[in-house]
């Protein structure tokens, strides 16, 4: 039976998808600015969803002949559960669903952002976060009712049918929507990267250099076309793969769960209650997040006149809000929903993932924000010519990977030892 306490899970997907309409309708109320803006604005959302018309056709064919061959796998070959195929059908939709809406209000919030900019620098950086808040909630909101409506829906199957589905089944089933996921957001993060990349290049040779037209300037179109490339590179496509990434990492935990109970069960008498408790405590774990982070959302402001770097600890207001909120969280679910003898070791992994990641913050806005030496050097760089600006980014960017690098490594290390890794069982 499913526990109790799982249904946090389902609820919080609700929750995070209503604020993201409400905050979806708080952004679209906004003054869209002047007629100028306005007009820009209207280039870029029309370019933007005309690329994207084309790339869901694409997308949508792969799918499709993706579909026919794990349908031929399944009930011709018998090598895959007939449950697989459609389970990536809708791991791909959702993930693209992700990628469309959060698109969808980055083009409305642009003029918004810019006028509510030129009355006051906090309003200015509200309705941009709100904008941006709108993708999350929706990225959670919808890859946790994905998870939920598929565990519930296998659960309940599993008990009408328990000789033909079982726990370790539904798992499994569960992994493959992951994959559909990551084929959409391939599709969406490569083209769309692709794109702009061109559209940039045009817009600083052609209409720069040999038009004579600044490469900032609205009249250069590459311009507008480099605008619609990061709508769609960088707000579709990183919709899509954020999607990808929050789906995988809650159902990749609850295979771990599963597995963990495999082995454990052979030198512990466990029933299935904790089997199905180690599998849905990230699911769990994942509903309370989306409440604590649409607390976190309101935790954004900051005071005028303010620079990149204020701007920035603005930003991280919410983040380091929510990550404490979700700390304390993460200490009672592990404490109820797993074996007295390993939930503290799994507490203290998560407590761990969670200073990396803002440790991994940290490091890319310092080689990333002009108010830090990596980046002033580059630009510095420049008065000597374009060689050195190519050299000394060239090194920089180089550094930057290494904190990363050795940040996941002591991780993966760290979790693994307090979670009884080097002394196991």
């Amino acid at each position: 039976m499913i526990p109790v306490i799982w249904f946090i899970a389902p609820m919080g997907a609700v929750l995070a998808l209503v604020f993201s309409y409400i905050l979806f309708k708080d952004v679209k109320k906004q003054d869209p600015g002047t007629e100028q803006m306005q007009k820009i604005a209207k280039y870029v959302r029309d370019g933007a969803f005309a690329y994207l018309r084309q790339q869901y056709k694409g997308v949508g064919i792969f799918f499709v002949i993706a579909f026919i061959v794990f349908n031929i796998m399944a009930h011709v070959l018998h090598v895959l559960h007939w449950l697989i195929p459609l389970a990536f059908l809708t791991g791909g939709f959702f993930s693209g669903l992700a990628g469309f809406i959060g698109m969808n209000t980055a083009t409305l919030a642009s003029n918004r952002t810019t006028q509510a900019a030129t009355q006051s620098l906090n309003k200015g950086l509200k309705v941009a976060f709100k904008a941006g808040g709108v993708m999350g909630l929706v990225v959670v909101g919808l890859g946790l009712l994905d998870i939920s409506l598929w565990f519930f829906g296998l659960n309940y199957y599993s008990t009408l049918h328990p000789d033909k589905m079982n726990l370790h089944t539904i798992t499994v089933i569960m992994l493959s929507f992951g994959m559909g996921a990551s084929t959409q957001a391939l599709f969406a993060r490569l083209g769309g990267g692709i794109y702009t990349k061109a559209a940039d290049v045009g817009a600083d040779l052609v209409g720069k250099v040999e038009a004579g037209i600044p490469e900032d300037d609205p009249r250069n179109p590459a311009t507008i076309a480099d605008n619609v490339g990061d709508n769609v590179g960088d707000v579709a496509g990183m919709g899509a793969d954020l999607y990808e990434s929050y789906c995988g990492s809650i159902l990749a935990t609850a295979a771990l769960g599963m597995a963990a109970f495999t082995q454990l069960s052979m030198i512990h008498p466990w029933d299935n209650d904790v089997a199905i408790k180690m599998v849905t405590a990230p699911m769990v774990l994942a509903g309370i997040g989306a409440f604590l982070s649409i607390i976190g959302i309101f935790m954004v402001s900051t005071k005028e006149n303010a620079t990149t770097k204020d701007l920035m600890f603005a930003l991280n207001k919410g983040v380091y809000g929510s990550s404490v909120l979700i700390a304390i969280a993460a200490f009672f679910i592990t404490k109820f929903m797993l074996p007295a003898e390993y939930s503290f070791g799994i507490f203290l992994s998560i407590i761990i993932g969670l200073f990396a990641g803002i440790l991994i913050g940290y490091f890319t806005e310092l080689f990333t924000s002009h108010s830090y030496k990596p980046t002033r050097g580059i630009a510095e760089q420049g008065s000597y010519g374009p060689a050195t600006v190519i050299l000394e980014g060239f090194s920089v960017g180089m550094q930057s990977t290494a904190a990363p690098v050795i940040i996941i490594g002591i991780t993966i290390l760290a979790a693994f030892s307090v979670s009884k890794g080097f002394t196991f069982p």
